[in-house]
């Protein structure tokens, strides 16, 4: 059951930390009027991914091999595209703070608004469709039961996570909120990079170049579960859901993992330093 709880936990922990900063954003730029988007996207992902796990489920016998690992490729550079727009935003938005008080009245455009619904949705839609299908096939297992409430709990867990990052961020002051989260998802999409770059490549659609550079992950215990460290353990499982940790990255997935964060934070660091000259 603690494997379940892990898979419920690792899938719903990124878009649940991404939906509570994106909520709390709108809090402390007062323009929580637009929540309303990012419930309507939250709700079109449950919708859509569940209708699109029974259709991988009905036209191609469910969701495994090349369909999953080109499927999780593609959403993965989708969602970690739409990251990095968000970041450049709020890190712009960081100008306004000293004048916020007399910016409130001013209303996000119109791609701004598609931003946060597209957000919403991307980031709820791959973990939805990965989620559904797990449970589709723990319903057919021994401890069906057993792997379904594994499933809900890690998923409670991850949604309360996201919610604590939601309400403890009212406290926090909003120059201090803007770095925080900046970094914690600049984080998020240098994972998710990677992360696509490896679904590629298990699909055959991007060389490998070089096997796995180095590997941290320890032995697999002998009755066959994972230490805590290993990136299918307790503590593993949790990084590489928040930043995409891989114990034995390739050539490829470790120079574009660095690559974006470098680019990144090197941009982040540049604006920051001229906001505040």
């Amino acid at each position: 059951m603690l494997a379940s709880v892990l898979i419920g936990f690792r899938e719903a922990l990124e878009a649940s930390l991404i939906i509570g900063i994106i909520l709390s954003y709108l809090i402390k730029t007062n323009k929580e009027k637009y929540n309303n988007i990012v419930y309507i996207g939250i709700l079109s992902a449950l919708i859509a991914s569940t209708i699109s796990a029974f259709l991988l489920n009905f036209l191609v016998g469910g969701f495994e091999g090349l369909s999953e690992q080109i499927f999780e490729g593609i959403v993965m550079f989708l969602a970690a595209i739409i990251l990095s727009y968000m970041i450049i935003w709020m890190v712009g938005q960081r100008s306004i703070v000293h004048n916020l008080k007399n910016n409130i009245s001013k209303e996000l455009d119109s791609k701004k608004k598609f931003g946060l619904f597209f957000l919403s949705f991307i980031s709820v839609f791959r973990e939805g469709v990965e989620t559904i299908l797990f449970l589709g096939a723990a319903s057919f297992a021994s401890d069906s039961n057993n792997n379904f409430l594994g499933v809900l709990i890690g998923i409670t867990f991850a949604v309360f996570l996201g919610y604590l990052i939601f309400v403890g961020s009212k406290h926090i002051k909003i120059k201090k909120f803007f770095r925080i989260t900046s970094v914690l998802l600049i984080l998020f999409a240098a994972g998710l990079f990677a992360n696509s770059i490896h679904e590629f490549q298990e699909a055959k659609i991007i060389p490998i170049i070089k096997e796995e550079i180095w590997n941290l992950n320890p032995t697999i215990n002998l009755d066959g579960s994972f230490p805590v460290l290993h990136e299918k353990g307790v503590i593993g499982s949790l990084l590489k859901g928040l930043f995409g940790y891989n114990g034995n990255p390739n050539l490829l997935e470790f120079i574009i993992w660095v690559s974006y964060l470098t680019g990144m934070m090197f941009f982040y660091i540049k604006y920051i330093n001229r906001t505040q000259n």
